[in-house]
């Protein structure tokens, strides 16, 4: 497997943590997600990280929401369009804004994935 002038190759895993032993592995996509080299701003929210100059979608090889690999996600497009639909779907029946008195903050939390803090929302209906 090949990202951006590195490989991995099998004998860069230990032993102890190879196929045979049982050991799960994990990526951690963190570092490849927050790089400067590859998002303009990679610690703010900007959805012109993925659109060109005439504002067309632009598939970012950085950006591996599903992980990497012949082990990546077997669900991804099923993942991708029950994804659509529902935040369609709100979006067509709700608008959004933050709960009263409520700051939305982009910084997340780390733990064994990094996710957004805990914030109230107001949904109203259109």
């Amino acid at each position: 497997m090949r990202f951006k002038g590195w490989e991995a190759q099998r004998h860069n895993v230990a032993k102890m943590a190879s196929k045979d032993t049982g050991t799960t592995v994990t990526t951690n996509l963190l570092s490849v997600l927050n790089d400067k080299s590859e998002w303009e701003t990679p610690d703010t929210f900007n959805p012109g990280h993925f659109l060109d100059d005439q504002g067309q979608f632009l598939k970012k090889d950085a950006f591996l929401p599903f992980s990497a690999g012949k082990r990546s996600c077997l669900g991804e497009q099923l993942a991708r369009m029950e994804l659509f639909l529902f935040f369609t779907s709100l979006l067509q029946c709700f608008t959004f804004s933050p709960g009263a008195g409520d700051e939305l903050r982009m910084e997340g939390q780390l733990g064994f994935t990094y996710a957004p803090r805990p914030y109230c929302m107001c949904a109203t209906p259109r």
